[in-house]
């Protein structure tokens, strides 16, 4: 009887989609290595591959912005859910952030909070995947964006980043790789994996680049406070009056505090470019999908970071020098 036994068929199965998107993710990559250390090697392994600087002593966030959210789950006023662009302070706290370096002011209803910048990419990518599109990414590139736009089926084509100019972008490229159906570009800036700024000139170049083509620009401005060398840095949404730009960030690297989840998304859109094609309404259906950052991260923090002298402070507390 057992030889006869006919294998039951099962309707799931490994999802291909899903695997082919995976490969691309640095986190991927990062449990490889650790699976393949020799236990043997009993030899501290120092954290390089993640831009995680929590586990170093030299670097830890300011004291207040922890006492702030302490005293934000004692007080027990942000145990309810979120809505699905944020609690009003932490989008007044964030347009407030970004607007004190900028020539105008960002309106809080423009500011989307995120579970952390990973989620905003999430967001953006599932918005732009409709089908037949593709989008522009930087090479060398942070690998999260090729899995998502692998994962929504959106098709990805490469442009270069000129070690020989400093890591600028190759506008030509940029130009001869778009067509009808191109959707935005992503720009980091400070880059990463390369580590350059962008000039503002450069920047400029690229807004109208992506102007002439009808492309979103999308900024990754998460190493923003973190430019080093002598290009000061500067924001995409200095130039969203020449082509609409969506800024992400997070205060995962400046304050030390990549496990907390905190990021955002701003749609600069002076033009009503982005509301007028539907987009923003699609980022709004998609941020109704998602998840809600916690809300007592939410709360006191960002309204600390706005509102008080915390941004003019080094918060790099150099504690074992």
């Amino acid at each position: 009887m057992g030889d006869n036994k006919e294998v039951k068929r099962w309707n799931f199965g490994a999802n291909e989609v899903v695997e082919r998107s995976s490969s691309f993710t640095i986190r991927d990559y990062l449990n490889n290595l650790i699976s393949n250390l020799d236990g043997r090697d009993k030899r501290p392994v120092i954290p390089l591959g993640h831009g995680d600087p929590s586990p170093f002593p030299s670097f830890r966030t300011d004291q207040a912005a922890v006492e702030a959210i302490c005293d934000a789950v004692r007080s027990t006023k942000f145990n309810n859910y979120s809505s699905s662009s944020g609690i009003p302070v932490a989008r007044k706290a964030v347009a407030e952030y970004l607007s004190r370096d900028l020539s105008y002011q960002i309106s809080p209803k423009d500011v989307h909070i995120t579970a952390g910048c990973l989620q905003a990419v999430e967001i953006l990518i599932s918005a732009l995947a409709t089908p037949g599109a593709n989008i522009l990414l930087p090479r060398p590139s942070y690998p999260m964006y090729d899995s998502r736009a692998a994962f929504c089926q959106l098709e990805v084509r490469y442009f270069d980043l000129l070690p020989e100019n400093g890591w600028d972008v190759d506008l030509d490229g940029v130009e001869a790789l778009a067509d009808d159906k191109t959707v935005a570009i992503v720009v980091i800036n400070p880059c990463n994996p390369c580590g350059n700024v962008f000039s503002c000139q450069h920047l400029q170049k690229i807004a109208e680049k992506a102007s002439k083509l009808g492309i979103l620009v999308i900024a990754d401005e998460v190493y923003d406070h973190l430019a080093f060398g002598d290009t000061p840095f500067v924001s995409m949404a200095e130039f969203a009056e020449i082509v609409p730009v969506v800024v992400l960030g997070a205060i995962s690297k400046r304050w030390f505090v990549p496990g907390w989840r905190l990021g955002w998304m701003v749609t600069l859109d002076p033009h009503s470019i982005m509301k007028d094609s539907g987009f923003v309404q699609s980022l709004t259906n998609v941020l109704n999908m998602s998840t809600d950052p916690a809300t007592f991260i939410q709360s006191n923090f960002f309204a600390l970071v706005a509102m008080s002298s915390l941004r003019d402070k080094t918060f790099i507390q150099m504690t074992n020098r």
